[in-house]
This record gives C-alpha cells, sequence and structure tokens, in this order.
C-alpha cells in the first residue's frame, strides 16, 4: 500500500463490521439520554407533602391510624411511633448544594441528628454532600430516583426508583438504608391504595415506610415565624416531624429550624434520628457486589450527563456553523451573482477584477464524452453538443461498452464527430485517450449521461479570457425531477452545490470541476499529467491537482448540462457513496496543499477545511442530532423543540428560494424540502459514514456505474 494514497487494500466481501459499531454507538448515545432524561427531566421534586389523590380501600386500620414507621415485611404489618417526648427530625428532597451544608452547619450546632430521606438522581450530583452527612452521624433514607410518585407508578418503576436510589447510597457511602419516605405522602391516613400496594412490594426488599406526624409546611413557604409556630408544641407523644432541606429555596427552613431546635432544647425534648427513636438500625455496611454495583451505577449516571452535556454544546456548534455557512454561502453568492450579471451585461466576457474586462472567446472547442455502455443517452448527448452555437469538435470515447454505444454514435453521421474505441480501462483512461486525441487548446469533458444547450460551450468558456484560470465548472441541472426523489437531488444540485461552487469561485478554492460539465486548458491538464487514476472522483481528483499547480478554477453559472439522476434509493446510494468515497481519497491525497502557499494553500485551508467541515464532520454528527431530537420531544420541551426544528427549516427554505432564484427555476419543487429532513438527509449521512469507514480502514471501493434511464433529450436555448 502506497503511503501517499492509502486507499487501495482490497477487503473480504462482506465486511459490515462498522454498522454494528455505528449502532452500538448510536444505541450507546440513546442509552445515556435515556439515563439522563429518566434521572433529570421525567419526574421532579414539587409539594412533597401534598397529599395523593385515590381511594383507601385496602389499607389496613395498622396503617392509616397506627404509628408513622410501618413494617409490613413478612406479611404482618406494624406500625410504631417515637416514645413519649422523642422527636424524629426528617429532611426531604436533598442534598441541595446551597441548603443541605447550612442546615447541617444548624444541626452540628445543637448536637442534634437527624434523618435525610434522599432523591438519588440529587445524591449523584452532590456526592460530597451525601458523605458528609454519614460522617456527621446523621442518618440517611431512600427517597426515590426521580422523586416519583411510587401509588402511581408500574410495578418495574417501583423498582427501579426505589433500588436505583439504594444503589446511589451504596455508591457513594459504601451502607445501604432500609428506611423509605415515599414521596408525595405526609401522614398515614394519607396512604391510599396505590400507595400500599407500593409499601407491600418494598417490604419484601427489606424496607420499612416512614411517614410524619407534624408536618412543618416549610415547603410551602409561609415565613420562617409561621414554620416556627406549627413546630412549637409537639406535645408529650413522639412525633416524626418533616422538613426540607432541597426542591426550592430553604432559607425559611433553616431560620426556623435554629430557633426551633434552641426552643426544643429548653423544653426538654430528645431530638434524633427515626431509627434512634425507635430503636432500630436503619443503616447497614452493603456488600462488596452493592458496592460496586452501586458504583457502577453512580458513574453510569454521571457519564450520561457528560455525554448529554458534550452532546449539547457540540449541538450549539454545529447549529452556530450550519447558520454561519447559510449567511456565508448567500452572501458569496449574491456578490457572484452581480459580478456575472455585470460582466454579461458588457457582452466581452469573464473579468479578473471590477476594472479589468477581458475579449470575448471564441477559439474553438474540443468537446469529449467518455462513454461506457451509454446507449440509453447517448445519441441525445451528442447531439446536444453538435447544437452548440460555438465550433466544436466531439470526440467519443467507447470504453470497452457492450451495448453498442459506438454504434449509435457512427449511426448518428454528424460531422466534427470522432469516435475512438478502446478495451475498458476506466473513466480516466477514456477522458486521457481524448485528450491525446483533441487538437483544440480548449477542452470540454462532458458525461454520457448529460445534455448541453446550444450555448453552453460558449458561455462555459469565457472564463479563458483570463489567462490565470485553468479550469471552470458549470452548471448542473437535474433532469428527471419527477417525483420526489428526483425533486430531492434538484433542490440538492440547486441548492447545495451550486451556492458552494459560487462560494469557493470568490474564495478562489474550487475543489470540484464536475464530470457533468467542465472546461480546462490543455496545457494545464497535460502540466500535471493528465487525469489520475488514484481515485474513484477522478473529477475532483483533477480539479484539486490543477489548484495545487497554480491554476484559478471557476465556475461559470449561465452554462447549463442536463444530466439524469438516479431514480432509485439503491442507485442514488451507489453513485454517492462512490462520490463521497472519491472525495475523501482526493482530499487525503492532496492533504499537503493545508501547508502550502499560493492557489494550493487556498485550495487546501479554504477548499479541504470548508469539505472537512460541511461535508464530513458535521454529517458525522448528524446522526446524534436526530437522537437527541427525540430525546427532546419526550423529556424536554417538545414544543420549543417543534419551534428549533421548524426555524432551522425555515432557513433552509430562504436559502433554498435564493438559490432557486439565482438558477431561475420556479419554487415548487421546495414542497419536497421539509420531506428531505427525514429520508434522504439520512440517506447521506449514512453514506458519508460508510465511506469514511471505508476509506479509514483501507478498503478499495469499486466503481459503482450509474444506472440510465434514457430520459435525456436535447434541449433548447432556455
Amino acid at each position: 500500500m502506497s503511503a501517499r494514497h492509502p486507499f487501495r487494500r482490497e477487503a473480504p466481501a462482506g465486511v459490515r463490521a462498522h454498522w454494528f459499531i455505528l449502532l452500538a454507538v448510536l444505541l450507546s448515545i440513546a442509552a445515556a439520554l435515556l439515563v439522563q432524561g429518566y434521572t433529570h427531566h421525567l419526574a421532579g421534586i414539587s409539594d412533597d407533602s401534598a397529599p395523593a389523590a385515590g381511594t383507601a380501600t385496602t389499607v389496613p386500620k395498622t396503617v392509616s391510624g397506627g404509628g408513622p414507621v410501618v413494617d409490613a415485611r413478612g406479611g404482618a404489618v406494624h406500625s410504631v411511633r417515637p416514645p413519649e417526648r422523642t422527636l424524629a427530625l426528617t429532611f426531604d428532597d436533598g442534598p441541595d448544594p446551597e441548603w443541605t451544608p447550612r442546615i447541617l452547619d444548624v444541626l452540628r450546632k445543637h448536637h442534634v441528628h437527624a434523618t435525610f430521606f434522599l432523591v438519588g438522581s440529587a445524591a449523584v450530583d452532590h456526592p460530597d454532600l451525601v458523605k458528609r452527612i454519614v460522617a456527621e452521624g446523621h442518618e440517611i433514607g431512600v427517597h426515590t430516583l426521580t422523586h416519583a410518585d411510587l401509588g402511581n407508578a408500574p410495578q418495574w418503576r417501583r423498582q427501579l426508583e426505589v433500588q436505583g436510589a439504594q444503589k446511589v447510597i451504596s455508591g457513594i457511602t459504601g451502607q445501604a438504608a432500609s428506611l423509605l419516605r415515599p414521596p408525595y405522602s405526609s401522614g398515614n391516613d394519607a396512604v391510599n391504595d396505590g400507595t400500599w400496594s407500593a409499601m407491600q412490594d418494598l417490604a419484601d426488599d427489606g424496607y420499612l415506610s416512614v411517614f410524619s406526624t407534624l408536618d412543618s409546611k416549610d415547603w410551602q413557604s409561609p415565613g420562617a415565624a409561621e414554620i416556627e409556630q406549627k413546630l412549637a408544641s409537639p406535645g408529650a407523644q413522639g412525633q416524626v416531624v418533616l422538613m426540607h432541606d432541597g426542591g426550592g429555596d430553604r432559607a425559611e427552613t433553616v431560620a426556623a429550624l435554629d430557633a426551633t431546635l434552641g426552643r426544643w432544647a429548653a423544653q426538654g425534648y430528645k431530638v434524633t434520628t427515626v431509627g434512634a427513636a425507635v430503636g432500630i438500625e436503619s443503616m447497614r455496611q452493603a456488600s462488596m457486589v452493592e458496592q460496586l454495583s452501586g458504583t457502577a451505577f453512580v458513574w453510569g449516571i454521571r457519564l450520561s450527563d457528560f455525554v448529554v452535556t458534550a452532546i449539547s454544546w457540540a449541538l450549539v456548534v454545529a447549529g452556530v456553523v450550519t447558520l454561519a455557512r447559510a449567511v456565508l454561502v448567500v452572501g458569496f453568492a449574491a456578490r457572484h451573482s452581480r459580478m456575472a450579471r455585470r460582466l454579461r451585461a458588457s457582452g466581452r466576457g469573464r473579468r479578473r477584477t471590477d476594472v479589468a474586462v477581458r475579449p470575448e472567446v471564441t477559439a474553438p472547442v474540443s468537446v469529449i464524452v467518455p462513454a461506457y455502455n451509454e446507449a440509453a443517452g447517448i445519441e441525445a448527448a451528442v447531439r446536444s453538443i453538435a447544437a452548440s452555437t460555438h465550433p466544436v469538435e466531439i470526440i467519443v470515447v467507447d470504453d470497452g461498452s457492450t451495448d453498442g454505444t459506438a454504434d449509435l454514435v457512427k449511426a448518428l453521421g454528424l460531422p466534427r464527430v470522432k469516435v475512438i474505441r478502446q478495451a475498458n480501462g476506466g473513466k480516466p483512461s477514456a477522458l486521457n485517450a481524448g485528450l491525446a486525441a483533441a487538437t483544440h487548446d480548449l477542452v470540454v469533458m462532458v458525461d454520457g449521461d448529460t445534455v448541453f444547450e446550444p450555448g453552453t460551450v460558449h458561455a462555459l468558456i469565457q472564463a479563458f479570457a483570463d489567462p490565470a484560470v485553468g479550469a471552470v465548472s458549470g452548471n448542473t441541472k437535474v433532469v428527471n425531477r419527477g417525483g420526489i426523489l428526483g425533486a430531492w437531488q434538484h433542490i440538492e444540485y440547486v441548492v447545495g452545490f451550486n451556492l458552494d461552487r459560487r462560494l469557493f469561485d470568490l474564495a478562489e478554492c474550487m475543489p470540484t470541476v464536475p464530470g457533468a460539465i467542465g472546461a480546462f486548458r490543455r496545457e494545464a491538464l497535460f502540466a500535471i499529467g493528465g487525469v489520475s487514476e488514484d481515485t474513484l472522483a477522478e473529477d475532483t481528483d483533477l480539479t484539486m491537482s490543477l489548484c495545487r499547480d497554480g491554476w484559478r478554477v471557476v465556475y461559470q453559472d449561465n452554462a447549463l448540462a442536463w444530466t439524469e439522476a438516479p431514480a432509485t434509493l439503491g442507485a442514488l446510494w451507489r453513485q454517492r457513496y462512490r462520490w463521497c468515497y472519491g472525495t475523501l481519497q482526493a482530499m487525503w491525497k492532496h492533504r499537503r496543499a493545508v501547508v502550502q502557499g499560493g492557489a494550493a494553500g487556498k485550495l487546501g485551508r479554504r477548499g479541504l477545511g470548508y469539505l472537512l467541515v460541511l461535508q464530513v464532520l458535521l454529517p458525522l454528527f448528524a446522526p446524534v442530532v436526530d437522537v437527541f431530537a427525540l430525546y427532546g420531544l419526550f423529556f424536554l420541551d417538545p414544543v420549543r423543540i417543534a419551534a428549533l426544528w421548524l426555524g432551522f427549516l425555515l432557513v433552509q427554505f430562504l436559502m433554498a428560494a435564493y438559490a432557486f432564484r439565482l438558477d431561475k427555476e420556479p419554487l415548487r419543487p421546495l414542497w419536497a424540502l421539509p420531506l428531505q429532513q427525514f429520508v434522504y438527509r439520512q440517506l447521506m449521512y449514512v453514506v458519508v459514514i460508510h465511506s469514511l469507514v471505508t476509506a479509514v480502514a483501507g478498503l478499495h471501493l469499486r466503481w459503482h456505474r450509474m444506472e440510465r434511464y434514457g430520459s435525456l433529450k436535447v434541449p433548447s436555448e432556455r
């Protein structure tokens, strides 16, 4: 394998490992998004003490009228409450980075321990606070993973919510908790059938449910004085006190807690944890398996958060790049159009600057038509070129056709048409044979599935009035634009290809003169050794070679050529796969242009940079954009996501409408633009991914010949 061309190694047929890699990557990203969406957006902390709605026909009296600590393990139901003048102080919905530390400071000041019922997702975000809670002698209980209503949750989610929170606790602290407080619960009398069912299920896993008997109502933010008032007289009976260290602004809680603890101490109350109050060991050392499982669970959530954050920033960058590209190409296209109009109004060809006007080019032209099994369209192609208003000789190089292509051209009996027959050697070989036979200094190359308008050749070569110009790209049009696939390709040709060529022209970094219509100085072609066989995109390779040799390559938008586009998704795939793979080959071959000066440097730093960002990196990121869009619809604000999508589509539509206006095309095909986002775009980015993997792996891709449909006809001057 040559160091210069690392894309030559032949691969075994059927190698498709990269598709599994791509699928694995997308599934991993989808899993990360799912985890992040579930833990951060599916549920949320709200009025924690608000009673849950529903009946309570199956709730036993032992629960509804019993003590706040309920033990339903083993089928028997027991409930207890703290002894007289004992207050089990509990906090829900934390940890919170602002309020939990302040509450811990108050507890330490008063030498009091409490029970913290943690929300697992918040604990993952603030593990140091969880460790501090345990280190300072406080007790931890489970308050589910995302603060979900267990009473209304299916069995699978109950397990995920509670066991997920337990894994978080074990992963961070190395301990396991047995106390559970169901979210949206307050006193025993608020337990409904759904909550009781969840309590029974979770009791089988060893959990004790803890409710409250004295609610501070701090979640209502009534003011510190009101909270103090509610807690001022606990009475002689033991209580489980409910307060909150998370879920909102808890400044009132902090202030009320400090004053209340001082008052309780003066009144002789014992303030402690739930476990100490009822005489149980509520926390135990987690097993090694539990700790490892918990650690993996915590890091899985953190990794998902990191992935989503990275994707979010990448989406911002991609959006900025996309908008910048839209502004850039439209701005350059407008300038290119103004310059072209002024030149045509002068009637004297293309000028290099606004001052220097060059004379009209009238020299005869050699038109080379490489043909391999082009029987479906070769007659129309040759007839259209022969009808040119500019003097031409036509050289049809039959590259080993088996369908009588050469005989059809011979039978036309047209003057100034020469047919060369050769064994099949590939398109570059056919073009070089045509170059050797050409008699004129200016050469036009045209594919056998393309037809010209009468004035195309004359319009195309006017740029050669500038002696610095070595090649000219024409304006390729899709002739079979009927149906949605034809409309999509028509839009792509007008918007994607032609807007970019206007930008490349003014930036002097044209990477491709398309095989369908391109004009060249024969001396320039001979100077670089003719058409190379190194890549499958011989037109791109040839253009880049000319740029690196110091020639300028320009775009002539009024030189029109009509070509057949693929009519099936399979044919489109094969064509674009070859184009993209060949372009990657050419980019790699000419990569040293990035560090060169002059025309080569412009190609390298401008042209190759543009191709790398817009045609390689962005398409690689496109599948992630689609996955993230689905994530946004399910877990974020679907209205905002839809608005962003519509805004992006509007930018595309405005850009497309302007491009169609420049090309004097009716806007009717733009009805297919929204649908392009759901099939065509995905096909194009899969092509890029497949091509890139093939190229990086060093695999050799054979030439995919496009199907011909016989839809060409000789056009009249527009």
